[in-house]
């Protein structure tokens, strides 16, 4: 029987599942996808060879599970920083700086060439976190509709082209806040 690391089962199990994590995002951004493999990632994060299986029974089960646990953390923090402010445009201008400062961190090339590899399931379950992104997005464009706030005619097309904004890494996040701000009729 393994040794535990921590206070509890539980709790061993989420460190293991963060230096997984960790391993995971750091030789995806050396290597990517396709070079690596379940013993470098055991390697990596501190385990042994046959150890990960306990946790994931391959690399596709990292993948998902990594981005469920970014995608979790991702959506707490933007609601915590959501619930500094009941105003519609300061909510909008949080979402946005939000998704420009914590995108950098969260981004990590999770996105269509590597959804390709992946299995229908896998793709399903990391689109049930991407919708939850794209909850409180709506949650807030509808909130600030309903107040009069701001200005647009279909939520969900609003939705797309604001984070066909927010993707581009290399321009000003001052001047794509702006843009986004009037697109949506909010005067910033």
């Amino acid at each position: 029987m393994p040794r535990i690391s921590a206070d509890s089962v539980s709790d061993h199990r989420e460190q293991v599942h963060r230096r997984v994590f960790a391993a995971f995002a750091e030789l995806m951004a050396e290597t990517g996808y396709d070079a690596i493999t379940m013993a470098q990632v055991a390697e990596r994060a501190g385990l042994g060879r046959t150890a990960i299986y306990h946790h994931f029974r391959d690399k596709e089960s990292v993948v998902v599970a990594f981005a469920t646990h970014e995608t979790t953390e991702y959506v707490d923090r933007l609601r915590a920083a959501l619930a500094e402010s009941d105003d519609p445009v300061e909510q909008m201008r949080i979402y946005v700086r939000h998704h420009l400062v914590a995108g950098e961190r969260f981004h990590m090339g999770l996105g269509p060439s590597l959804y390709g590899r992946l299995s229908d399931e896998a793709r399903q379950s990391i689109g049930e976190h991407v919708r939850a992104v794209e909850d409180v997005l709506r949650e807030v464009l509808e909130r600030g509709r309903a107040a009069g706030a701001l200005r647009f005619d279909d939520v969900a097309a609003t939705m797309s082209l604001i984070h066909a904004c927010l993707s581009p890494r290399h321009l000003a996040p001052g001047a794509t806040e702006s843009f986004v701000l009037r697109a949506v009729g909010a005067a910033d």
